[in-house]
């Protein structure tokens, strides 16, 4: 009886330091050899010609998430996980939102029902505090992160979400006593309101608007004041979904005064720029998120921090609703102006492939550094413990990639719940072909093994565990 369940053989493997030809042999859902010639497997994968990396792990997408009256995210965990499995992810991690009023294991709870047994991939939490009550930051919270949940987003803007200064500041202590990571969206809700106001006064309420209303300057200075809010706690803090080079300076400004910072960036500030809001016919509302694209410039200065450091992580922010759909982007009121327009982009499936071709591929950025950027440091950053690298010893989760495919992304080949692709017509050079979940083929050749159910909930450590 052979010792191994599953042989990958003869790839190209890859870690976030390290590249090497080898097999890789697997029992019981884990790495258990490493080396060359390896004996038969029960199953075996013949990686020849292709990069066999750490599974993706894409830490910040939404899924199933309450988006309000009328509102429904286009993706549930069942096309979501689906549709990342298909994009090279074997762990995604989106966010339970507590609602006002609710208890975070309430907000818990129905969460866990809506993923139960409906998972392509692995999934972790994060939970959004909107409501940081005496009772949520004296007894919950901490218990929660007790228990494994161990980080938490808070907002700086939306109405109705976001935390003043005193409440993030009383949040992030939480963090400070219990070890737990937060991720922190950083843009001035009360200068975005301003700004909105003198375009409704001018009737300028098109989807570019949003862009307009939401500049560069509003980013700068909450990224200033939660590494401040930080600092006066003393803690590590995550600053999500940076676009912009003076955000990307204000980090690098905090880090140099010795302070932990992690930083992440995504698809859509390489991409995408706010002239894709201008589109005819409304046709802008498909780019509509938050932060919006920028400029030229700004997308530079982003490829210059996935090169220099400045970023440790690259996430999809894969926030779906349906274009065409009166409960999702043309809605009602959606239609007659920007401020209606739900806020975010499909990208889950696409997230991995947009930054192998035109990083890996283009040269910008080499193997090493695609799988610390799209999978290790997630895995680090947020105490996914046996997960994010090609070790003895770790979770069997891997990506097996062909750097030779060529492929022109288009929304009717992706497997997402929305209806269109932000990226549509963007020509890729490279994509993953079969992955790997814990020892079990979830994809092979292109083609669906896995079943509904198969990716599981994963607990998380503290950076004290």
């Amino acid at each position: 009886m052979s010792m191994f369940d599953l042989v990958i053989r003869n790839g190209h493997v890859a870690t976030a330091s390290d590249v090497f030809d080898a097999d890789i042999g697997i029992r019981n859902g884990r790495i258990v050899q490493i080396g060359e010639r390896l004996e038969p497997g029960i199953e075996e994968i013949d990686a020849t010609g292709h990069f066999v990396l750490p599974g993706g792990i894409d830490s910040h997408v939404h899924l199933a998430q309450n988006s309000g009256d009328g509102i429904v995210m286009a993706d549930d965990f069942e096309t979501g996980t689906r549709s990342a499995l298909y994009g090279g992810n074997t762990c995604v991690m989106p966010f339970c939102l507590q609602a006002k009023g609710q208890s975070l294991r309430e907000a818990l709870t129905a969460y866990h029902a809506l993923a139960d047994g409906n998972c392509f991939t692995d999934v972790s939490f994060h939970m959004i505090i909107s409501d940081p009550s005496s009772s949520v930051l004296g007894q919950e919270l901490p218990a929660l992160v007790a228990d494994g949940y161990s980080s938490f987003k808070v907002f700086m803007t939306y109405e109705g979400l976001r935390l003043n200064d005193a409440e993030i500041i009383s949040t992030m202590d939480v963090a400070r006593r219990t070890g737990a990571r937060v991720m922190v969206h950083c843009e001035n809700e009360d200068a975005i309101r301003y700004l909105i106001g003198l375009h409704e006064a001018s009737g300028n309420v098109r989807p570019l608007a949003h862009a307009t209303t939401r500049p560069v300057a509003v980013e700068r200075e909450a990224t200033h004041r939660a590494l401040s809010l930080a600092e006066i706690v003393d803690i590590p803090v995550v600053i999500v979904h940076v676009s912009n080079g003076a955000a990307i300076d204000e980090i690098r400004a905090a880090r140099r005064r010795g302070r932990m910072v992690i930083a992440e960036t995504c698809p859509q500030y390489l991409m995408l720029t706010a002239d894709d809001l201008d589109g005819m016919d409304w046709e802008g509302a498909k780019f509509v998120c938050s932060p919006p694209p920028r400029d030229r410039k700004e997308q530079e200065a982003c490829w210059t921090g996935l090169q220099t450091g400045a970023f440790e992580l690259f996430s999809s922010d894969h926030c779906p609703f349906r274009y065409d759909d009166p409960a999702g982007k043309l809605n009602a009121k959606g239609r007659q102006s920007f401020r209606h327009v739900p806020n975010g982009i499909p990208g889950v499936e696409t997230r991995l492939p947009i930054l192998f071709s035109e990083g890996v591929m283009k040269g910008r950025i080499d193997l090493a550094q695609f799988v610390a950027l799209t999978s290790t440091n997630h895995a680090k950053a947020y105490g996914l413990t046996h997960k994010g690298r090609i070790a003895i010893g770790m979770d069997a989760d891997i990506a097996i990639w062909d750097p030779q495919i060529r492929r022109i992304i288009r929304h009717a080949d992706l497997h997402d719940g929305a209806d269109y692709s932000p990226y549509e017509g963007t020509e890729i050079r490279g994509w993953p072909v079969s992955v790997v979940l814990g020892g079990r083929i979830m994809l092979k050749d292109g083609l669906l093994r896995g079943r509904k159910g198969d990716g599981q909930y994963r607990k998380r450590s503290t950076a004290r565990s």
